[in-house]
Parts: C-alpha cells; structure tokens; sequence
C-alpha cells in the first residue's frame, strides 16, 4: 500500500468525474504495482543466485552496491535515456542513447537483451 500511496505511483486524492474512472484508474494502478513488484522479485532472485551485488544505482555513492534493489531505483537507472526521431519527406530516422554499463548490466539481471534495446535506434522507415 506504501508504494500505491507513494511517489512511484502516487494515488493521491484527485477528482474524477465517474466512478467508472476512479475504478480504472485503480486497476491500472494496481497493475503498474505488480509490475514493480515483478521487477524487483526477478532482479533480487537473479543477484541471489549469482551471489552478486549492483553498484551504481545510488547518485550519492555509485561505489555502494546492493544485493536487494527496489524496482524504483533499477527504473531510475534509465531516466537519462533519450530516443530522437527526425522525420524527413522521404524517410524517418532514430537515434537512441547508447547504453551505459550499469544499464546493459540490468537488463541482463532483469533477462532482456541489449538488442531489444538497440533496435530502437536503428528502425528506419519511409512515411506512406
């Protein structure tokens, strides 16, 4: 309930028009909660089973690492990430930000592979 309260996800009191909308948003919520929630378990189980630690993850101090990451501070990680898309008459061209070695070292904790990533930088596409 702390996390449905919190910052990450922040149900604060807020008008909605319908109790329909008020329900939605809840169950959106209470999915983006499981998520995190997965997130975490699979990063925490994966670092056990290597007996590994994360450093990096913490601005003040990237030297301290740590076995049990949130899922807050292992989304953090990517904030820094920009996707650039410039469309042009006869083609559309991406640039993402490359990855950075605490990042390339989630996603294989997380077990996702840095192609999927990639790959976003280097679609091109003609417009219809």
């Amino acid at each position: 309930m702390g996390r449905l309260k919190g910052r990450p996800l922040s149900l604060t009191p807020m008008s909605v028009q319908r109790d329909a909308h008020a329900t939605g948003l809840m169950r959106l919520l209470s999915i983006a909660l499981r998520v995190l929630t997965l997130l975490e378990c699979v990063g925490r189980r994966q670092l056990a089973a290597e007996g590994a630690k994360l450093a990096g993850l913490y601005a003040g101090n990237p030297k301290r690492e740590t076995d049990r990451p949130t899922a807050e501070r292992l989304l953090e990680a990517f904030q820094d990430i920009t996707l650039t898309i410039i469309k042009g008459p006869h083609q559309t061209e991406r640039h993402v930000t490359a990855l950075r070695p605490l990042q390339q070292r989630i996603l294989e904790i997380l077990g996702f592979s840095s192609a999927l990533y990639t790959r976003l930088g280097t679609i091109s596409s003609e417009p219809p």
